[in-house]
Protein backbone atom coordinates (compact mmCIF):
# COMPACT_ATOMS: atom_id res chain seq x y z
CA UNK A 1 0.00 0.00 0.00
CA UNK A 2 1.15 3.39 -1.04
CA UNK A 3 1.02 5.52 2.45
CA UNK A 4 0.12 8.74 0.83
CA UNK A 5 -2.63 7.13 -0.64
CA UNK A 6 -4.03 6.23 2.69
CA UNK A 7 -7.22 7.64 4.42
CA UNK A 8 -6.16 10.62 6.52
CA UNK A 9 -7.21 11.36 10.35
CA UNK A 10 -9.27 13.97 10.49
CA UNK A 11 -9.00 15.11 13.95
CA UNK A 12 -7.02 14.76 17.12
CA UNK A 13 -7.10 11.43 18.20
CA UNK A 14 -5.07 8.06 19.16
CA UNK A 15 -5.76 5.43 16.68
CA UNK A 16 -4.54 1.27 18.20
CA UNK A 17 -4.53 -1.28 15.53
CA UNK A 18 -3.89 -4.88 15.68
CA UNK A 19 -2.87 -6.97 12.11
CA UNK A 20 -3.40 -9.91 11.36
CA UNK A 21 -0.71 -9.77 9.15
CA UNK A 22 2.97 -9.57 9.22
CA UNK A 23 3.63 -5.98 8.16
CA UNK A 24 7.00 -4.20 6.84
CA UNK A 25 6.76 -0.41 6.58
CA UNK A 26 8.83 2.53 5.73
CA UNK A 27 7.45 5.69 6.90
CA UNK A 28 7.77 9.32 6.52
CA UNK A 29 5.83 11.92 8.14
CA UNK A 30 2.86 10.01 10.22
CA UNK A 31 3.47 11.76 13.71
CA UNK A 32 3.66 9.89 16.54
CA UNK A 33 3.81 5.87 16.71
CA UNK A 34 4.09 4.04 19.93
CA UNK A 35 5.24 0.45 19.51
CA UNK A 36 6.04 -1.68 22.83
CA UNK A 37 7.42 1.10 25.58
CA UNK A 38 8.79 3.51 23.16
CA UNK A 39 7.88 6.24 20.61
CA UNK A 40 9.30 6.74 17.16
CA UNK A 41 9.07 10.20 15.39
CA UNK A 42 8.77 9.17 11.21
CA UNK A 43 9.90 12.20 10.00
CA UNK A 44 13.03 10.29 8.45
CA UNK A 45 12.93 7.50 6.71
CA UNK A 46 12.45 4.47 9.25
CA UNK A 47 11.69 1.08 8.82
CA UNK A 48 9.45 -1.40 11.27
CA UNK A 49 8.13 -4.96 11.04
CA UNK A 50 5.51 -6.59 12.93
CA UNK A 51 4.43 -10.10 13.74
CA UNK A 52 0.64 -10.77 13.29
CA UNK A 53 -1.83 -10.07 16.65
CA UNK A 54 1.06 -7.80 18.09
CA UNK A 55 -0.37 -3.57 18.62
CA UNK A 56 0.42 -0.46 17.32
CA UNK A 57 -0.84 3.15 18.60
CA UNK A 58 -0.91 5.91 16.64
CA UNK A 59 -1.30 9.88 18.34
CA UNK A 60 -1.70 12.58 16.22
CA UNK A 61 -2.94 15.93 16.19
CA UNK A 62 -4.35 19.21 13.88
CA UNK A 63 -0.46 19.59 13.17
CA UNK A 64 0.06 16.12 11.97
CA UNK A 65 -3.37 16.46 9.33
CA UNK A 66 -1.54 18.40 6.35
CA UNK A 67 1.72 16.90 7.07
CA UNK A 68 2.77 14.78 3.64
CA UNK A 69 2.94 11.00 4.10
CA UNK A 70 5.46 9.38 2.28
CA UNK A 71 6.19 5.66 2.14
CA UNK A 72 4.98 2.08 2.16
CA UNK A 73 3.05 -0.92 3.90
CA UNK A 74 3.60 -4.63 2.81
CA UNK A 75 1.07 -6.61 4.71
CA UNK A 76 1.72 -10.27 4.63
CA UNK A 77 -0.88 -12.97 5.87
CA UNK A 78 0.72 -16.02 6.92
CA UNK A 79 -1.51 -17.82 4.88
CA UNK A 80 0.84 -16.88 1.86
CA UNK A 81 3.65 -18.21 3.49
CA UNK A 82 2.48 -22.12 3.72
CA UNK A 83 5.01 -24.53 2.73
CA UNK A 84 7.35 -22.53 1.85
CA UNK A 85 10.88 -22.27 3.03
CA UNK A 86 9.81 -18.66 4.25
CA UNK A 87 7.25 -20.48 6.47
CA UNK A 88 9.89 -21.55 9.24
CA UNK A 89 12.43 -19.36 8.73
CA UNK A 90 10.42 -15.92 9.33
CA UNK A 91 11.15 -17.69 13.41
CA UNK A 92 14.92 -16.21 11.99
CA UNK A 93 14.42 -12.55 11.76
CA UNK A 94 14.36 -11.72 15.46
CA UNK A 95 13.23 -8.10 14.48
CA UNK A 96 9.60 -8.92 14.40
CA UNK A 97 9.35 -9.53 17.79
CA UNK A 98 11.95 -6.05 18.61
CA UNK A 99 8.72 -3.90 19.99
CA UNK A 100 10.48 -1.27 17.51
CA UNK A 101 12.20 -0.01 19.77
CA UNK A 102 15.34 -0.46 17.36
CA UNK A 103 13.59 0.59 14.14
CA UNK A 104 15.46 0.64 11.14
CA UNK A 105 17.09 3.57 10.30
CA UNK A 106 18.10 3.36 6.50
CA UNK A 107 20.56 5.38 4.91
CA UNK A 108 19.45 6.82 0.85
CA UNK A 109 21.39 4.18 -1.09
CA UNK A 110 20.19 1.24 1.97
CA UNK A 111 16.51 3.34 1.48
CA UNK A 112 17.22 3.01 -2.83
CA UNK A 113 18.09 -1.11 -2.27
CA UNK A 114 14.44 -1.97 -0.52
CA UNK A 115 12.61 0.64 -2.18
CA UNK A 116 13.87 -1.54 -5.67
CA UNK A 117 12.80 -4.81 -4.12
CA UNK A 118 9.18 -3.64 -3.18
CA UNK A 119 8.88 -2.12 -6.47
CA UNK A 120 9.36 -6.06 -8.06
CA UNK A 121 6.91 -7.32 -5.85
CA UNK A 122 4.46 -5.06 -6.78
CA UNK A 123 5.56 -5.71 -10.81
CA UNK A 124 5.14 -9.55 -10.17
CA UNK A 125 1.32 -8.82 -8.22
CA UNK A 126 0.05 -6.75 -11.05
CA UNK A 127 1.05 -9.14 -14.00
CA UNK A 128 -0.86 -12.46 -14.83
CA UNK A 129 -1.15 -14.90 -11.73
CA UNK A 130 0.62 -18.00 -12.93
CA UNK A 131 2.25 -21.14 -10.53
CA UNK A 132 5.32 -19.51 -10.25
CA UNK A 133 3.63 -16.20 -8.96
CA UNK A 134 4.10 -17.48 -5.03
CA UNK A 135 7.46 -18.31 -5.33
CA UNK A 136 8.73 -15.07 -6.91
CA UNK A 137 6.89 -13.26 -4.67
CA UNK A 138 8.79 -15.25 -1.61
CA UNK A 139 12.14 -14.98 -2.79
CA UNK A 140 12.03 -11.03 -3.15
CA UNK A 141 10.36 -10.88 0.48
CA UNK A 142 13.16 -13.07 1.80
CA UNK A 143 16.10 -10.77 -0.16
CA UNK A 144 14.23 -7.95 1.36
CA UNK A 145 14.17 -9.66 4.93
CA UNK A 146 18.31 -10.33 4.35
CA UNK A 147 18.79 -7.46 3.11
CA UNK A 148 16.83 -5.65 6.43
CA UNK A 149 19.00 -8.13 8.91
CA UNK A 150 22.19 -6.77 7.24
CA UNK A 151 21.13 -3.15 8.27
CA UNK A 152 20.47 -3.93 11.50
CA UNK A 153 23.77 -5.51 12.24
CA UNK A 154 25.29 -2.28 10.67
CA UNK A 155 23.14 -0.22 12.47
CA UNK A 156 24.05 -2.04 15.72
CA UNK A 157 27.69 -0.95 14.81
CA UNK A 158 26.78 2.41 14.05
CA UNK A 159 24.86 3.61 16.44
CA UNK A 160 26.86 3.45 19.14
CA UNK A 161 25.76 5.76 21.81
CA UNK A 162 22.38 4.30 22.05
CA UNK A 163 23.58 0.94 22.11
CA UNK A 164 26.19 1.67 24.99
CA UNK A 165 23.63 3.52 26.84
CA UNK A 166 21.81 0.16 26.96
CA UNK A 167 25.50 -1.50 28.09
CA UNK A 168 25.07 0.93 31.14
CA UNK A 169 21.25 0.40 31.63
CA UNK A 170 22.19 -3.67 32.01
CA UNK A 171 24.95 -3.14 34.62
CA UNK A 172 22.80 -0.46 36.66
CA UNK A 173 19.75 -3.34 36.23
CA UNK A 174 22.04 -6.19 37.72
CA UNK A 175 23.73 -4.34 40.19
CA UNK A 176 20.19 -3.06 41.52
CA UNK A 177 18.82 -6.41 41.59
CA UNK A 178 21.78 -7.89 43.60
CA UNK A 179 21.62 -5.11 46.06
CA UNK A 180 17.76 -4.46 46.44
CA UNK A 181 15.48 -7.16 45.15
CA UNK A 182 17.30 -9.52 47.66
CA UNK A 183 18.33 -12.64 44.93
CA UNK A 184 17.90 -15.35 48.11
CA UNK A 185 14.02 -14.83 47.86
CA UNK A 186 13.81 -13.95 44.35
CA UNK A 187 16.37 -16.82 42.56
CA UNK A 188 18.57 -15.26 40.11
CA UNK A 189 17.84 -12.47 37.60
CA UNK A 190 16.60 -14.11 34.11
CA UNK A 191 17.29 -12.81 30.75
CA UNK A 192 13.60 -12.17 30.55
CA UNK A 193 13.64 -10.08 33.44
CA UNK A 194 16.41 -8.29 32.20
CA UNK A 195 14.72 -7.72 28.61
CA UNK A 196 11.39 -6.86 30.23
CA UNK A 197 13.21 -4.12 32.76
CA UNK A 198 14.82 -2.88 29.35
CA UNK A 199 11.43 -2.69 27.22
CA UNK A 200 13.08 -4.94 24.37
CA UNK A 201 12.97 -8.36 23.59
CA UNK A 202 15.37 -11.04 24.71
CA UNK A 203 16.69 -12.08 21.38
CA UNK A 204 16.66 -8.19 20.68
CA UNK A 205 18.80 -8.12 23.81
CA UNK A 206 20.51 -11.03 22.69
CA UNK A 207 21.52 -10.03 19.01
CA UNK A 208 22.46 -6.33 20.63
CA UNK A 209 25.13 -7.72 23.29
CA UNK A 210 26.37 -10.20 21.09
CA UNK A 211 27.43 -7.73 18.50
CA UNK A 212 28.91 -5.17 21.45
CA UNK A 213 30.52 -7.78 23.04
CA UNK A 214 30.32 -11.14 21.68
CA UNK A 215 28.76 -12.35 25.14
CA UNK A 216 24.97 -13.60 25.72
CA UNK A 217 22.49 -11.58 28.03
CA UNK A 218 23.02 -14.93 29.95
CA UNK A 219 27.07 -14.74 30.20
CA UNK A 220 26.51 -10.79 31.28
CA UNK A 221 24.54 -12.27 34.32
CA UNK A 222 27.36 -14.85 34.98
CA UNK A 223 29.78 -11.95 34.85
CA UNK A 224 28.08 -10.26 37.39
CA UNK A 225 27.48 -13.39 39.52
CA UNK A 226 31.07 -14.09 39.33
CA UNK A 227 32.30 -10.51 40.06
CA UNK A 228 30.40 -10.53 43.23
CA UNK A 229 31.25 -13.83 44.14
CA UNK A 230 34.51 -12.71 44.26
CA UNK A 231 34.32 -9.96 46.31
CA UNK A 232 32.26 -11.56 48.90
CA UNK A 233 35.14 -15.13 48.68
CA UNK A 234 37.96 -12.44 49.05
CA UNK A 235 36.08 -9.74 52.00
CA UNK A 236 33.52 -12.03 53.69
CA UNK A 237 34.02 -14.77 55.87
CA UNK A 238 30.12 -16.35 54.53
CA UNK A 239 30.52 -20.17 53.90
CA UNK A 240 30.35 -21.08 50.46
CA UNK A 241 26.62 -22.11 51.25
CA UNK A 242 25.77 -18.49 52.91
CA UNK A 243 27.23 -16.67 49.35
CA UNK A 244 25.38 -19.17 46.77
CA UNK A 245 22.21 -18.04 48.79
CA UNK A 246 22.99 -14.95 49.01
CA UNK A 247 23.49 -14.65 45.02
CA UNK A 248 20.25 -16.42 44.20
CA UNK A 249 21.34 -20.18 44.02
CA UNK A 250 19.09 -22.71 45.21
CA UNK A 251 21.94 -24.87 45.20
CA UNK A 252 25.11 -24.38 46.41
CA UNK A 253 26.75 -26.79 44.17
CA UNK A 254 25.20 -24.95 41.16
CA UNK A 255 26.90 -21.96 42.68
CA UNK A 256 30.61 -24.13 43.07
CA UNK A 257 29.99 -25.99 39.35
CA UNK A 258 29.57 -22.32 38.05
CA UNK A 259 32.17 -20.79 39.07
CA UNK A 260 34.65 -22.96 38.42
CA UNK A 261 33.66 -23.33 34.93
CA UNK A 262 34.40 -19.58 34.78
CA UNK A 263 37.62 -18.83 36.56
CA UNK A 264 39.04 -22.48 36.56
CA UNK A 265 39.04 -22.67 40.40
CA UNK A 266 36.81 -24.00 42.98
CA UNK A 267 35.11 -20.72 45.41
CA UNK A 268 37.45 -22.73 48.57
CA UNK A 269 40.71 -22.63 46.08
CA UNK A 270 39.87 -19.16 45.68
CA UNK A 271 39.18 -18.06 49.07
CA UNK A 272 42.72 -20.10 49.98
CA UNK A 273 44.56 -17.96 47.59
CA UNK A 274 43.87 -14.77 49.64
CA UNK A 275 45.11 -16.36 52.65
Amino acid sequence: MDHSKLKQFTSDNSVGMIFDFYSISLKRGVGKMFYGQQKYDFDEGVMYFMSPNQVLRIEHNQSDINQERLGWILLIHPDFLWNTSLAKAMKKYEYFDYSVNEALWLSDKEEATINGIIQNIQKEYHSNIDKFSQSIIISQIETLLNYADRFYQRQFITRKITNHQILDQLEKILTDYFKNNNPSENGLPTVQYIADTLHISSSYLSSLLKSLTGQSTQQHIHNKLIELAKERLSTTHLSISEIAYELGFEHSQSFSKLFKNKTKQSPVEFRQSFN
